[in-house]
């Protein structure tokens, strides 16, 4: 499995955020990848690890607290008609609440990654 990884790719009001994502045919390889991720030291003290993907014809997602966020990603995630892949935004809260901003960050984040598979 490959991980990608795009970091410090948006900054607001103390917040950073990042995108990373590979391939993953099943929910095991879902689980395999945000390991990975995990691994990194930066990534484990996170405050969101925000994930989606659509495996086997079924979207399957997780806020990991950050309420909403992965509904976006799966979304998008379906209109790119981008299957068997995982997206994974990462969020470092900086202090101040974004209010309906953390949802264009994310937008942005997963339109980064998108346009970086081309």
């Amino acid at each position: 499995m490959t991980l990608t990884i795009h970091d410090k790719i948006i900054s607001d009001r103390g917040s950073k955020y990042a995108v990373s994502g590979g391939p993953a045919a099943t929910r095991a390889e879902a689980a395999a990848l945000l390991a990975e991720l995990r691994r990194n030291k930066r990534f484990a003290k996170a405050t969101h690890n925000t994930w989606a993907a659509i495996l086997s014809g079924e979207g399957v997602k997780d806020d990991d607290g950050e309420s909403g966020a992965a509904q976006i990603i799966l979304q998008m995630l379906e209109r790119a008609e981008l299957h068997d892949h995982v997206i994974i935004v990462t969020r470092w809260y900086g202090g101040k609440h974004l209010g309906g901003d953390r949802f264009r960050h994310v937008v942005d984040a997963v339109r980064h990654y998108l346009e970086q598979r081309r």
